[in-house]
């Protein structure tokens, strides 16, 4: 039986991945800020779901994430689904600084100790690390200006640790997840996105991006083609652009 840890579990795309990593037979260890929520999912899979509460941005957040590694059995797959964001043109420092302290923050102490684990562990299989992060890393967007930093340093991040791991031989995948807009409780009721999914449409296909442990999958072929356009706008003329999303 394979293990898989997910943290950010208590609502939307985690929710959502570790209750169908459950069904399919998996031991999942589950951890986000509201333990009340995380035990509502545990008992709709009492036999195979665990979990712990974990503050990403507390200064504990490694060792209890450790611990629900033992509670779990081991992790074969580590899930960084936590994250927050905002549409912030007013610049609300404190929506800015919380954005920094989760997507950023938290992102290094929990990818970091999965890294660590897998390095320092001896496993008969090999690990992955996997995070959503989101289109949004690909450019500075002026309505989302933290956001789209964080998630840039997320996948920067994931980047390097796959080349860490070669130079290390360590035995561990790195799986980069970036999805466009997805209907969860992370976006603004009632506001219209532009190519916004289901969740019963994105979540089939960030698992299998799990399971075929890519390197990068982005979240849908729609999107693909807008990032790689983004790709291609030079600089100079980008923050020309007023791009809204």
């Amino acid at each position: 039986m394979k293990h898989i840890i997910i943290v950010g579990a208590s609502s939307g795309i985690g929710r959502r991945v570790a209750l169908d990593f459950a069904r399919m037979g998996w031991n999942v260890g589950i951890a986000a800020r509201r333990i009340e929520r995380l035990e509502e999912i545990c008992g709709l899979y009492p036999d195979n779901i665990v979990c712990k509460s974990i503050d990403v941005t507390a200064d504990d957040a490694v060792e209890r994430f450790y611990d629900l590694i033992e509670l779990n059995g081991g992790a074969d797959v580590v899930l960084y689904a936590a994250g927050v964001g905002w549409s912030n043109t007013e610049l609300s420092l404190s929506e800015d600084v919380q954005t920094v302290a989760v997507n950023v923050g938290g992102f290094t102490r929990i990818v970091n100790a999965a890294y660590r684990y897998f390095r320092d562990t001896a496993n008969c299989r090999r690990g992955q690390i996997a995070a959503i992060t989101s289109v949004a890393g690909t450019k500075g967007l002026g309505v989302s200006a933290a956001y789209s930093a964080s998630k840039r340093y997320c996948q920067t991040y994931l980047e390097a640790l796959g080349q860490l791991a070669r130079m290390q031989r360590v035995a561990v995948d790195i799986t980069d997840i970036r999805p466009g807009f997805i209907r969860t409780p992370l976006l603004k009721a009632g506001r219209r996105y532009p190519m916004l999914m289901d969740l019963d449409y994105a979540a089939p296909r960030i698992e299998l991006a799990i399971l075929r442990r890519k390197r990068v999958q982005v979240i849908d072929w729609r999107w693909n083609v807008a990032v790689g356009l983004w790709r291609i706008i030079p600089a100079a003329l980008w923050i020309r652009m007023p791009v809204k999303l």
